[in-house]
């Protein structure tokens, strides 16, 4: 035994070796070793998962599907080596049901070589094809194909971020591509094909877009859409300490973010100036839109760079004014501007008020909304930000991942301006917003370190547990697939409105069971640079039936339905008297 381990200490750096032999003893093999175990493999017979598994609680576990699953897809940031703001930003993901099959499908974003100048070191060889971005349809059986040319899918764009909503309320979901110079937006034929109709729809947005939403905020039944638009990058700009590899956010002027009203005949207006979004100037990152005060009007979140983060509240005459300061999200715990990077709204506390949690590049954020305008970070007082400031956190997911009523964190981690992978973090929900750290439970694909960026979450294969999405800067994807054990049970719900824009986007759902209460609404973009199941997932615990639902629908309509089963997709569509 002596020798082999002197063997394998020729092999590994020593702290790693120490780490693995510690662990060992514990059965858990962890660190480079991890990473060497075939995907999926069960914990040793001794390990803290084991045991907890062999006393019936619940163990959350993923293992890598990318390869059986046959989703091969490969970021490019367009050069040699990282040397820019443009590449180091990364690219995003959306989980959407294209065709209509009741599988999600997943589509994921690439950036490209472009001119060049743009480059600091440009490739000497460009490949043929060229990177482009990738729509891989779900066969259901757990595989995927990849349909991109089919689907008229692969723009000539450095593309950043994507969001999908049905905008024409024609029954399939559209996209919204952006990235470096413009923004596409493909209509869905419904025959598998997507069609290039932003000049036709009047959308136009210069510069560097980068993560945008989907939101009714007039409720007039049509989706209007948030583009966000990163800083005024200058390629030429080259003014900067060599260890921070390129110049950052604040070595570039900021911008402003677009707002277009959907006229609900296929085109849209902007009104940036006139709604009040274009007074500010920042430089986004991540946004999402939900209904924070519970007014029954969706708001609007943008996460900025080195700039404190606005809140959009909607004032619902077509205008909004920005609360950030005022409630308590616009700044880091120390009141300074980091690197924000993707917010999510959610109820982490479980007491039917939506609370926003914030990724960032130092201290993550969770804001407990206290129901008074006003937001206060409990990630301190709960541990969660400490256990991930030695990291950077982008891509994020808010999903009761073993389904025991509780909601849990998974965050993905990577380096910021150099291309250090890092491991990545999952807190396991214990209620009450109180959460423990269960990452090197998770699997060695969670424990794998990758410089990650955005990422997606969707229950794929439909088993009731809810899987992954992760783009990593530069190199391959990861495709997350949820194997957790003694799961408890679960009911996901897909809306459908009728006054309501078709999506059910801004709907709040309410889920009464077992003596307790569930919340979420219907959201586009959340996270870092992507979009996750239009589904929403209630993980129940033992509960076995539900007593009751409530959807609230933008159009201000109120629908209850009541004793429905459990462990099974529910639609729920939206009464039209």
């Amino acid at each position: 035994m002596h020798a082999q381990l002197q063997q394998e200490a020729n092999k590994l750096r020593r702290l790693l070796l120490m780490m693995a032999i510690i662990f060992a003893v514990a059965g858990e093999v962890v660190g480079a070793q991890q990473a060497q175990t075939p995907a999926g493999s069960p914990p040793a017979p001794n390990t803290e998962a084991s045991k907890m598994a062999g006393a019936g609680q619940p163990v959350i576990r993923f293992e890598d599907a990318s390869e059986k699953a046959h989703v091969d897809f490969v970021h490019s940031f367009g050069a040699a080596k990282l040397g820019s703001l443009l590449e180091g930003t990364g690219a995003g993901c959306v989980w959407l049901d294209y065709n209509n099959d009741g599988l999600p499908d997943l589509y994921v974003v690439n950036g490209r070589p472009l001119d060049d100048s743009m480059h600091p070191y440009p490739l000497a060889v460009k490949p043929d094809p060229l990177p482009h971005n990738h729509l891989y349809r779900n066969n259901g059986d757990g595989t995927f194909t990849d349909v991109t040319e089919k689907a008229g899918l692969a723009p000539d764009l450095y593309s950043v971020a994507v969001t999908a909503a049905d905008y024409d309320n024609d029954g399939y979901v559209d996209l919204l591509v952006t990235g470096y110079g413009r923004v596409i937006l493909y209509h869905n034929n419904g025959n598998g094909t997507f069609t290039d109709v932003t000049e036709k729809a009047g959308i136009k947005v210069d510069g560097w877009s980068i993560s945008s939403t989907w939101l009714d905020y007039d409720r007039d039944g049509c989706v209007d859409l948030f583009v966000g638009r990163y800083v005024k990058f200058d390629p030429k700009y080259r003014a900067y300490y060599a260890a921070d590899n390129y110049p950052g956010p604040l070595d570039y002027e900021g911008e402003t973010n677009k707002l277009f009203h959907n006229n609900c005949d296929g085109t849209f207006t902007d009104v940036s100036d006139k709604s009040g979004i274009s007074a500010y100037i920042g430089r986004t990152m991540g946004v999402t839109a939900a209904d924070f005060d519970g007014d029954g009007w969706d708001d609007i979140y943008v996460a900025n760079d080195r700039t404190e983060n606005f809140l959009f509240r909607n004032k619902h005459d077509g205008t909004f004014e920005e609360v950030g300061n005022e409630t308590g999200t616009a700044f880091g715990q120390n009141g300074e501007s980091t690197s924000a990077m993707g917010p999510i709204f959610a109820d982490l506390e479980g007491n039917g008020k939506l609370d926003l949690w914030v990724s960032d590049g130092r201290y993550n954020r969770m804001l407990a909304n206290t129901g008074t305008m006003n937001f206060d970070d409990i990630g301190t007082s709960n541990g969660v930000s400490q256990a991930n400031a030695q990291y950077v956190s982008w891509g994020s997911g808010i999903y009761d991942f073993d389904n025991d009523g509780y909601l849990d964190i998974l965050i993905f981690h990577g380096g910021l301006i150099h291309l250090i992978p890092q491991e990545h973090t999952l807190f396991r929900g214990l209620g009450n917003g109180k959460f423990e750290d269960v990452s090197r439970l998770a699997g060695s694909v969670v424990n794998r370190r990758s410089v990650a960026r955005g990422a997606c979450f969707a229950d794929y294969d439909n088993d009731g547990k809810v899987d992954a999405f992760l783009v990593n800067l530069g190199d391959k994807g990861t495709l997350l697939h949820n194997v957790s054990i003694n799961t408890g049970h679960w009911i996901a719900i897909k809306l459908q409105g009728t006054k309501s824009n078709h999506d059910g986007i801004g709907a709040k759902v309410r889920v009464y069971a077992g003596g307790r209460q569930w919340l979420q609404e219907r959201v586009a973009a959340s996270s870092y640079l992507s979009q996750s199941d239009a589904r929403l997932h209630f993980g129940l615990g033992g509960v076995a039936a539900v007593d009751r639902i409530v959807v609230n629908w933008p159009s201000g309509k109120e629908q209850t339905l009541t004793n429905q089963s459990v462990d099974r997709v529910l639609t729920i569509v939206e009464p039209k008297e």
